[in-house]
């Protein structure tokens, strides 16, 4: 599950890189074929790049065997202490019930993804329920479908599909010629691999963005490559503000009115970009690296063979090994401790063992009782299965027999290391035992005399910049185009207030500007506080594992020296489940914290409502 997570947030990551890319570099650039080169790109990208891993292996020092002798008295024998711990998390005690929210969030994607999915077949069906039984005239690569519904003209891979009761013969022609420009350039796959993006990623609003963007891009090129065939280009532009009647259309599909009308004119009349523009397309590939070596470099830890190598040469012929591997069954362990015993007069005890669904062994403690009375034990618990334990048997030249618990654990498995404790002990017997010495001291922060967890930072907090002041209502209103094309005279007037409407739009454009400049300053000022609390907020969790680290050396410290009876314990058992219980709140203080930024992010949005019901009434006054 977490890592279904990271994959969503690095894919939404690379898609936000590639939208915004575009949208501040390329969006007003007439490189039409080359945008949607990019943004197919992006979104491949989005789906690939979290997949590439660099491996990077680390060699490290053989992890060291702590040996601390307890000696008893001058005539005592000497007990020792071997430690070998490869993780410092502790046992998992009982923990007060969570609701599991990875579950909840994947049960609410999954009704999402199933709504999309289940809107995405009615709209095939719904495409199918026009193009069937209809008459297909057969020209060149394209099939041309003229249907009787009120339909806004389409085309679907080789199929076009117009009406063409509804438009004069002039007309007609500029439809078909920006429809085949889809088809040849198989637009169709272009609007369906968007579609599948915004399925996958429903609850990312940027691929909603993305798509958009998608969509009109293929319309600029179009157009682009319709007017060049066209011998009036005027006649053309009329052609697109009579098609904004129709409302009616086909998902799935490249609609003729794909975007809003004005931008599609603007694209029309405006210059070709210089190709020294060109270079707009190459900001993206710092970032992408930036992100490889940020996110996708893997560091492996390995022990150095070089002690494991020469221990291995000093073995002899009599050494016997004994493996216990996370597959052995119940009757096997029962054989094997029947074997020591009457072979070699060994007591081996096997005890909490526990296994996985897949019958594997996650969790076992081995005792040995060696023949001097000594005892050997080692622990396991794990929430995967255990890693090869050894009961190594070797016989000196005098026929003295040797018995050593050793364990495959190593740094080289990294996940293994944060989900498995192991604990390799080696004393005598109870009754032979030294008396106890005092029990260690608590793990603490510097100075201080109790434990203290490190202090969570807080979000940064400050002025935002003031809001301009826009009266919208002084915004002009687009002029309406008249009902019949053919009237020269109100063709001619329509034309006169286009005109004097753009040049209104042009002394109001001032004003979008500044909302939107304001808009991307308080975006910018709040993106900074952000990286400025995730920096804390990494400082603060590293803090936190340093003080837990202390705190499981403690509490191996003293399962060592008291065993798991001693009241002393129990009352750091329960010092630990509090400082747990202060561990989760520190987490619900971060949401908290989190949540404030989102607040402050909403206030910036809200700014630039204003701007967004311009469009909208402008849209509607063109619909109307």
């Amino acid at each position: 599950m977490e890592a279904l997570f990271t994959f969503i947030i690095k894919s939404g990551s690379l898609i936000a890189l590639f939208y915004f890319a575009y949208y501040f570099l390329l969006r007003k650039e007439t490189f039409f074929t080359s945008n949607r080169y990019f943004l197919l790109a992006g979104l491949i990208t989005s789906v690939v790049l979290p997949f590439v891993i660099y491996t990077k292996v680390v060699w490290v020092d053989p992890a060291p065997i702590l040996y601390s002798p307890v000696v008893q008295t001058a005539t005592a024998s000497v007990n020792h202490n071997y430690v070998s711990t490869y993780n410092q998390l502790p046992i998992v005690e009982e923990e007060p019930f969570e609701i599991n929210w990875n579950l909840i969030s994947l049960a609410i994607y999954a009704i999402g993804f199933a709504a999309f999915m289940l809107k995405f077949a009615i709209d095939f069906y719904s495409l199918n329920s026009v193009l069937k039984g209809k008459k297909v005239k057969q020209q060149e690569d394209f099939k041309f479908v003229d249907v009787t519904e009120n339909i806004a003209p389409f085309s679907y891979f080789d199929y076009i599909v117009y009406n063409s009761s509804l438009y004069s013969e002039t007309e007609l022609q500029s439809i078909l010629e920006h429809e085949k420009v889809h088809s040849d350039q198989h637009h169709t796959v272009d609007v369906i691999i968007s579609r599948i993006f915004c399925i996958l990623f429903w609850f990312n609003p940027i691929i909603w963005l993305y798509k958009k963007a998608i969509l009109q891009n293929l319309e600029f090129i179009a157009d682009n490559e319709a007017s060049k065939k066209l011998s009036d280009k005027k006649a053309y532009q009329y052609t697109l503000l009579k098609i904004t009647t129709h409302e009616t259309c086909v998902a799935i599909t490249n609609h003729f009115y794909q975007s809003l009308i004005k931008k599609r004119i603007v694209m029309l009349n405006k210059n070709q970009s210089k190709k020294w523009n060109y270079w707009k397309y190459y900001a993206v590939i710092p970032a992408l690296a930036a992100f490889v070596f940020l996110f996708q470099i893997k560091t492996i830890a390995q022990e150095k063979k070089a002690l494991a190598e020469k221990t291995a040469l000093t073995k002899n012929e009599d050494t016997q090994v004994f493996k216990i591997t996370k597959s052995t069954t119940d009757q096997e362990l029962k054989d094997l401790t029947a074997k020591l015993k009457s072979e070699h007069n060994i007591d081996v005890v096997i005890s909490d063992l526990k296994r996985n669904s897949n019958n594997e062994i996650t969790s076992i403690k081995i005792q040995i009782v060696k023949e001097n009375g000594k005892k050997q034990i080692i622990q396991v618990n794990s929430t995967k299965a255990i890693k090869d334990c050894s009961i190594v048997l070797d016989t000196n030249d005098n026929g003295a027999k040797n018995v050593t618990l050793t364990t495959e654990e190593s740094p080289e498995a990294p996940t293994m290391v944060k989900t498995q404790n192991v604990v390799i002990t080696d004393f005598k017997s109870s009754a032979d035992a030294p008396e106890a010495p005092d029990a260690p001291a608590p793990p603490s922060a510097p100075g201080m005399v109790a434990p203290v967890p490190p202090t969570p930072p807080v979000f940064p907090a400050g002025a935002l910049p003031p809001a301009p002041a826009i009266d919208m209502s002084k915004m002009p209103k687009p002029p309406r185009a008249p009902r019949d094309p053919k009237d020269k005279v109100a063709m001619a007037q329509f034309e006169k207030d286009m005109a004097e409407f753009e040049k209104k739009m042009e002394k109001f454009q001032p004003n979008i500007d500044a909302m939107s400049a304001y808009g991307d300053a308080v975006e910018e000022i709040m993106s900074k506080r952000e990286a400025i609390f995730e920096k804390q907020m990494e400082q603060y969790e590293i803090a936190m594992q340093k003080f837990n680290m202390n705190m499981d050396k403690f509490n191996i410290d003293m399962k060592m020296k008291f065993g798991n009876d001693s009241d002393y314990e129990n009352n750091m058992k329960q010092y630990e489940l509090d400082m747990r219980r202060y561990e989760l709140d520190m987490k619900q203080h971060e949401k908290d914290m989190k949540e404030h930024a989102k607040q402050m992010k909403q206030h910036a949005k809200d700014m630039k409502m204003q701007e967004r019901d311009r469009r909208a009434a402008e849209k509607a006054d063109k619909k109307a």
